[in-house]
């Protein structure tokens, strides 16, 4: 079976991203982006969801991570949305419950690809600051739950999916982005995969 896969190029006065994804991929990554924590998330989301993904990133972060982390959300659900291509066979949902230490989240990600996007979110977690390299210089960002639930949202519209992110509990920040990126993955990836005892489009819509 060819390998499902797509290229997205974006490039506007305040972000330039580049990002090639095999949804049939082995988990293999190669992240250039200017934010090492996101940089780091994004590897975690492409590894536990078996997604292959090349992508570089440069943004207007003098700013803020808004700009940046918003067109990074596009850009990956313009992908997925291209890889997927005439949804055929595809499971059409996803879900997985992932710990990460002290951490866990309950992530449940729908195929919808119906012109019905749709993102349901209750994160809560302290302002994470992160280092990040703005041109030879190293800067300090600020990443909160409403910044993070951009992100989010820009892939659902952008990938055409109904996602609904819980965190259930954890003390450490860190570890409940984590356990979030990881969570998402698998739950998209359960959700991206071919069932060979479908027939055709998985809707009695017959449209996806």
């Amino acid at each position: 079976m060819k390998k499902r896969s797509s290229t997205i190029k974006r490039k506007t006065k305040e972000t330039d991203i580049s990002l090639k994804l095999v949804i049939d991929g082995t988990g293999k990554s190669k992240i250039d982006y200017p934010i090492p924590f996101l940089s780091h998330m994004f590897t975690l989301f492409a590894k536990h969801g078996l997604f292959d993904i090349a992508l570089t990133a440069t943004g207007d972060i003098d700013v803020d991570i808004h700009h940046l982390f918003e067109d990074t959300g596009i850009c990956l659900g313009e992908a997925f949305a291209k890889a997927l291509g005439n949804k055929k066979q595809i499971e059409r949902y996803g879900h997985a419950i992932i710990p990460m230490d002290e951490s866990l989240s309950d992530v449940k990600a729908a195929i919808d690809i119906s012109g019905r996007p749709h993102l349901t979110y209750k994160v809560k977690f302290e302002p994470e600051v992160l280092l990040a390299k703005f041109k030879k210089e190293n800067i300090n960002l600020v990443l909160d739950p409403e910044m993070l639930r951009e992100f989010f949202e820009s892939f659902v519209y952008k990938a055409a999916i109904s996602l609904h992110i819980d965190l259930i509990r954890g003390k450490n920040t860190h570890h409940k982005i984590e356990s979030l990126f990881k969570a998402f993955g698998v739950a998209l990836s359960k959700a991206c995969k071919i069932n060979p005892q479908k027939k055709g489009i998985p809707s009695t819509k017959g449209v996806l």
